[in-house]
């Protein structure tokens, strides 16, 4: 077994999450500060940008950690991130949107059946390839 499972954990699991925030960060600024486009979007950005690839991280340790002792799908492990990362988000969201409230219930309805099997997707087919390139896939399963 190599050393440092579960740092390896943490770096396959915020691999996927850093890339794909930063490219919608970058997308945000390119419309705010090359076409001058003022949606207001671009504060509720950095939440996800400070806490999901972190999260993503953490909740992989979990995964490996859980592993030993329970056979829980990584797809449906991942499934259940959303579960967490959305009501937080949402209430920034209001925070930093105050016209957005009275929206919040109706968008946390539709939008956590929709994350929860994306975050499926991606846990099932990416994460995994990614356990699987650090080689903490193999770790997670063998005893001891």
């Amino acid at each position: 077994m190599k050393p440092h499972l579960y740092i390896r954990a943490y770096m396959a699991g915020i691999a996927f999450p850093t890339v794909f925030v930063l490219c919608i960060f970058a997308f945000f600024c390119v419309e705010r500060f090359v076409y001058d486009v003022d949606l207001r979007l671009e504060r509720i950005v950095v939440f996800p940008l400070a806490l999901v690839p972190n999260l993503w991280g953490v909740w992989n340790i979990l995964y490996v950690a859980m592993r030993r002792h329970r056979r829980l799908p990584l797809g449906l492990h991942g499934a259940l991130l959303p579960l967490l990362l959305l009501p937080p988000a949402l209430a920034v969201t209001a925070k930093l949107i105050p016209e957005l409230p009275r929206f919040l219930p109706a968008l946390f309805a539709l939008a956590l059946p929709g994350l929860m099997v994306i975050y499926y997707l991606v846990w099932k087919y990416v994460v995994r390839f990614l356990n699987e390139l650090a080689g903490v896939e193999d770790a997670a399963v063998s005893p001891g």
